[in-house]
């Protein structure tokens, strides 16, 4: 058994005697009953993925998968594939969207190359390459089974780190130019919806956005990734980063620590992660609505809605230090507030307007 059936088989469901227990607790807080709103139900959730009813989580970070595409050779994406590798450095010069908002939040990021074309050397850079992009979907498979397995292993591992650092809550975030046309293959294979489910991704004109929808529909065509096998689906149309979020989702799971979806691409691995195994769902946690259409497709199939929509579509990880801060408020509900009890105050007069 390799390390990646290892993990799915050990991930558990939440911990429902945790989340009663929680329940419990947030109906007896000094307000009306269901008043807080899906901040009551995060601090349930969280008490399920932790096994306690109060919880903090001091260390936070965002994992960024940063790889190419080979798909880009069919002219999918408006931006050159350059801009794969000088964004990846630009988030450790601490310049990006996902570094000023993960400053501003007192959360950390870790950026990953798990596929960048070009050797890149930057101080604070965990090179985990599998390959040096992913070869072209349009012409065979994107990756070997092998590779795909490799990606989501990388991606454990970092979550296995992460850990070891005393991490107890992870954001989810990419960087990879061509990366909408993976995940929208990726969604179209598991969900069973058509063209519906493709973008224009960062930018593209009317006859751009026509080639792109043409492209992923005969890349799937050509090469007919089995639905009910989320690894073959990920190896023939997927993305190395999709593989390497996976990871990050399934070592969340298994580690019992909150993890937190961004955009479309790693809505799309945590909806592999969640068909290789369906527990992991109770550990994840959605940011922010994407204005990817394949991202509502997902979040539907998934059964989540996200806490925040802003008109966000940047990627990177972006909706995750904002997502941190959601949770920072759920915990303080839960530590802070005090009880009728506690104030020596019957609730009897209380109606629970949910």
């Amino acid at each position: 058994m390799n390390k990646l059936d290892t993990i799915i088989e050990k991930i558990v469901p939440a911990d429902e005697s945790a989340k009663e227990s929680a329940s419990a607790r947030v109906d007896s807080l000094i307000k009306p009953i269901g008043s807080l709103g899906r901040l009551e139900d995060l601090a349930v959730q969280l008490a399920g993925i932790t096994g306690r009813v109060n919880n903090s989580f001091e260390k936070k970070c965002t994992v960024v998968m940063s790889s190419d595409n080979g798909v880009v050779e069919e002219g999918v994406a408006s931006s050159p594939q350059e801009i794969t590798a000088m964004q990846t450095v630009n988030m450790l010069k601490g310049i990006t969207g996902i570094s000023v908002l993960s400053k501003a939040a007192g959360s950390d990021i870790r950026v990953v190359d798990i596929g960048v074309k070009s050797d890149l050397d930057y101080p604070g850079l965990l090179v985990r390459k599998i390959k040096h992009g992913t070869d072209n979907m349009a012409k065979g498979p994107a990756m070997t089974r092998d590779e795909a397995i490799a990606s989501i292993e990388a991606g454990i591992e970092i979550v296995e780190e992460l850990v070891a650092e005393g991490y107890s809550i992870l954001g989810t975030g990419e960087m990879g130019i061509g990366n909408t046309s993976t995940s929208s293959a990726v969604a179209m294979v598991l969900t069973g919806c058509g063209e519906e489910a493709i973008g224009k991704g960062a930018g593209l004109d009317d006859e751009a956005y026509r080639k792109k929808k043409e492209v992923i529909s005969n890349a799937i065509s050509l090469n007919r990734p089995d639905s009910s096998d989320p690894i073959d689906v990920l190896s023939k149309v997927g993305g190395l980063d999709i593989g390497g979020l996976t990871g990050c989702f399934l070592g969340a799971a298994y580690h019992r620590i909150p993890v937190f979806v961004d955009g479309v691409i790693s809505a799309v691995a945590a909806l592999l992660a969640c068909r290789l195994n369906p527990n992991v769902k109770g550990y994840i946690l959605p940011s922010h609505i994407s204005m990817e259409p394949a991202y509502r497709i997902v979040m539907e199939e998934l059964g989540l809605r996200p806490f925040l929509d802003m008109d966000m579509r940047l990627g990177e990880g972006s909706g995750c230090p904002m997502g941190f801060q959601i949770v920072d408020m759920a915990c303080a509900m839960m530590n802070n507030m005090a009880t009728f009890d506690e104030i020596s105050l019957s609730d009897d007069f209380l109606v629970d307007i949910r």
